[in-house]
């Protein structure tokens, strides 16, 4: 069972009710749901996951004064509620507590965001973890009836403002031909594995990062990256890039490719696309999908192949001031 469909269950069959008959005055007002931290608020979890901060649970998200005056005492009855239900329970770990329970609404938000909630300048949109962002998006709200939990959320849900995501589909194409188009070749002339592996891993984030961005969805934690995308693909979802996903599997997969860079090394030649290594050539073509994809969203008229080429029309299509001063590889 998905922990989020057990944590609903729970809630509606076990929680709501025995609080609704403790707390008749405040439970009305009181936000529910399970939102934050943990793959089932994401809906990636598994039967590895249940090992750890898994089971029956849900946050109750209160106003600043109902929790002053009813946190303590409605925390003590969430921690009397039954441990177990349908044959689970709640595993925590050391470090895993306060992910349910009773919680004041903008400290909630807080651990995510900070205190601007919802942020109101660009910059700080810019430099906010993405994955916190994506955490207190996914997950589900069973119910608010003030709605001052959910008008936040709403906010952050609608995703970048239009100018942030354009800086940081400038970083991720910067970022892209520095670290696959360019060094990682130089790096497998001069031998360096161990770099080139680096430069790589630097090209599949990015990369990534910039399917998600296109298709205005926030990334997650960087251990499910390439998991959501799949999963967002199986089903239909991604109206941009799709194809690019199964190239990033194939290129993390790829072994060794040391042997195509020999007769180059021996030549002494440098900067060449050395499709030979099959590591370039699919870098190559994960870009080109890019280039296309760039051009389609009227985002760059650039025909190169190598991405950073792309990044200065990129930039001049973001409007505020600020974010246009902007390092490029800034976000």
């Amino acid at each position: 069972m998905k922990g989020l469909d057990l944590c609903r269950q729970y809630y509606f069959d076990i929680g709501r009710p025995l609080l609704y008959e403790k707390f008749p005055e405040v439970m009305p007002r009181c936000a529910a749901g399970l939102i934050g931290d943990g793959s089932e608020c994401l809906g990636y979890d598994d039967d590895i996951s249940q090992d750890h901060d898994f089971g029956p649970g849900f946050c109750l998200w209160l106003t600043a004064e109902d929790f002053r005056m009813y946190g303590a005492q409605i925390q003590e009855a969430y921690d009397s509620l039954p441990d177990g239900f349908l044959g689970y329970r709640r595993q925590v770990s050391a470090r895993g507590g306060g992910r349910v329970g009773v919680m004041e609404i903008h400290s909630f938000y807080s651990r995510y965001i900070g205190q601007e909630q919802p942020p109101k300048d660009l910059m700080r949109w810019l430099y906010l973890p993405e994955d916190k962002l994506c955490q207190v998006s996914a997950g589900e709200v069973f119910e608010d009836p003030l709605g001052e939990f959910s008008a936040i959320r709403e906010v952050l849900r609608k995703y970048y403002p239009e100018d942030v995501r354009i800086k940081k589909i400038a970083a991720c194409a910067a970022r892209m031909a520095q670290s696959g188009q360019y060094n990682y070749g130089r790096l497998m002339l001069r031998q360096d594995t161990v770099a080139a592996s680096l430069a790589l891993d630097e090209f599949l984030r990015n990369a990534m990062k910039m399917v998600w961005l296109f298709n205005k969805r926030y990334a997650p934690y960087y251990k499910w990256t390439w998991h959501g995308l799949n999963e967002l693909r199986k089903a239909g979802e991604l109206k941009a890039l799709s194809d690019a996903v199964p190239l990033l599997r194939e290129l993390s997969v790829t072994p060794d490719q040391s042997s195509a860079w020999e007769d180059l090394r021996k030549e002494g030649k440098s900067g060449v696309v050395n499709t030979a290594d099959r590591k370039v050539a699919l870098i190559e073509e994960i870009c080109r999908m890019t280039g296309s994809q760039l051009r389609k969203a009227g985002l760059s008229d650039c025909r190169e192949d190598f991405l950073e080429l792309y990044t200065w029309d990129i930039m001049s299509r973001i409007r505020d001031e600020r974010l246009s001063r902007c390092h490029v590889m800034e976000g």
